[in-house]
């Protein structure tokens, strides 16, 4: 044998690339084969998508393609996914579509009961799990209340969490001034110190080294811009979230309970010298772990 083929035998064998994630399933070697995946920090989704049985009908939607986005890119099938503003339950039909496990919380018992009427008529292709939890966000006592939910699939934490709150006291999400509801503080602050319960509670519920989503807009408030989300934000970091992502999302096409008068409000804007709202954000955060 020559002395060349000696030293290949002696070499050490090159170690193969790691084409999965640990907190996706995506093919990466054929990574070019996600031509609808977003990467980008400006998002312009368009009009809302109509699959399944997603309707705008209710004033505190989001768009489905934000929890497909982040479903996609930072769950795998099976995984467990928590909504603490669970709403119409559009995180969870995703859930279904997508393959995951989904835990929703809603305050209003009203808003629990349709919602769970529209998530029964979603298509469940994969056979998940896919639970609306009536509950309070904000409450100490809300892990607790999720945790035989989460048992009954044999785990004790979460894959990811998406935050959709009230955009403070833009709109009313609840009558009679409930205490327990983010868009009845009459107070920034106030509002603030609730958000920050549920990022807790989000926390403890997460696993170490997983994501959690927030969607936020900003306000005005006596000629004032609120940049509500980057209050928001600094609550998260400052209980331990790392920031990974500011993304951009163009709300035009679904301005439902932002005011769709483009002629009103560009004549406001002209008079008072301000600017309308076009966007909202989609921020991503790690748990560090």
């Amino acid at each position: 044998m020559s002395s060349s083929a000696n030293a290949k035998k002696l070499e050490a064998p090159k170690k193969r690339k790691n084409f999965r994630s640990s907190f996706h399933d995506l093919d990466l070697k054929e990574w070019r084969n996600y031509p609808e995946l977003i990467t980008d920090s400006l998002w312009q989704l368009g009009g809302r998508s109509r699959s399944s049985v997603h309707k705008g009908d209710y004033h505190g939607n989001f768009v489905p393609q934000i929890p497909e986005q982040m479903l996609r890119r930072f769950t795998k099938k099976n995984d467990v996914v928590l909504d603490l503003f669970s709403g119409m339950a559009t995180t969870l039909i995703e859930c279904r579509r997508l393959g995951r496990h989904g835990l929703g919380v809603e305050l209003q018992e009203s808003i629990c009961r349709d919602s769970r009427e529209r998530l029964g008529a979603a298509e469940n292709p994969h056979d998940v799990t896919t639970t609306v939890v009536h509950g309070d966000s904000s409450s100490s006592s809300l892990p607790d209340k999720l945790m035989p939910h989460l048992q009954a699939l044999g785990r004790d934490s979460v894959d990811h969490v998406l935050l959709h709150p009230p955009y403070w006291d833009i709109i009313e999400f609840t009558e009679g001034d409930d205490e327990r509801d983010l868009s009845s503080c009459e107070s920034l602050e106030g509002f603030l110190e609730m958000f920050e319960q549920v990022v807790v509670n989000g926390a403890k519920l997460l696993e170490p080294g997983r994501f959690m989503t927030l969607v936020i807009g900003d306000k005005y408030c006596s000629g004032e811009w609120i940049p509500l989300g980057f209050e928001c934000m600094e609550v998260m970091r400052g209980c331990g979230m790392t920031l990974r992502a500011i993304n951009i999302k163009d709300i035009q096409g679904n301005e439902k309970g932002k005011g769709k008068n483009n002629n009103l409000w560009r004549y406001r804007a002209l008079r008072n010298g301000l600017y309308v709202f076009k966007h909202e954000y989609v921020m991503l955060f790690r748990k560090q772990g």
